[in-house]
């Protein structure tokens, strides 16, 4: 007997962390809510880095996700911004964590592979796919979009990413 299974998906950023979160039984996906947490730019990186940890952990722990499912960080020229998305997906990993939750990590063009069928696509096929596969998803903005399509990303890889998290942990 297969259980549900809750996921929630995290699009780090340090201006607007996006997260969504669904629900799977078997190859059905069910959106439950998506969101996006902000940090104030006017403050010093310590104070964003902890208005993205209390938001993210009172989503944590108002939906009681049983699986995380983070995206991996891509480089780019600047690395100032490079630097500083990471330490926000450093919170992105860290609350999860904390909350006992194994957490995954995609690669963007895993993400969009599993979402529109191919590895590179724009953010317009994966909010129309979103639709398609979840026809209540409610999303607003191209952050809680992401996220909805990092969970679903994790929904089609959990077995081999769990699987391989065990064997690590063992």
């Amino acid at each position: 007997m297969q259980n549900t299974i809750r996921i929630i998906g995290i699009d780090p950023g340090l201006r607007r962390t996006g997260w969504g979160i669904i629900e799977t039984l078997g190859n059905s996906l069910r959106f439950v809510a998506s969101g996006t947490v902000t940090s104030d730019g006017e403050m010093d990186l310590a104070s964003r880095l902890c208005q993205l940890h209390d938001g993210l952990a009172e989503v944590v722990h108002s939906y009681r996700p049983h699986e995380a499912a983070v995206e991996q960080t891509f480089v780019n020229k600047d690395a100032t911004a490079t630097l500083k998305l990471g330490q926000a997906r450093g919170i992105a990993m860290l609350v999860p964590a904390r909350a006992g939750l194994r957490v995954a990590e995609y690669a963007p063009n895993a993400v969009k592979k599993a979402v529109i069928g191919v590895g590179h696509g724009e953010k317009q096929q994966i909010h129309m796919m979103l639709k398609v596969l979840m026809p209540k998803a409610e999303f607003k903005g191209n952050d809680a979009a992401d996220a909805l399509a990092i969970a679903i990303c994790h929904a089609h890889n959990r077995q081999a990413v769990t699987s391989r998290l065990a064997a690590l942990a063992g």
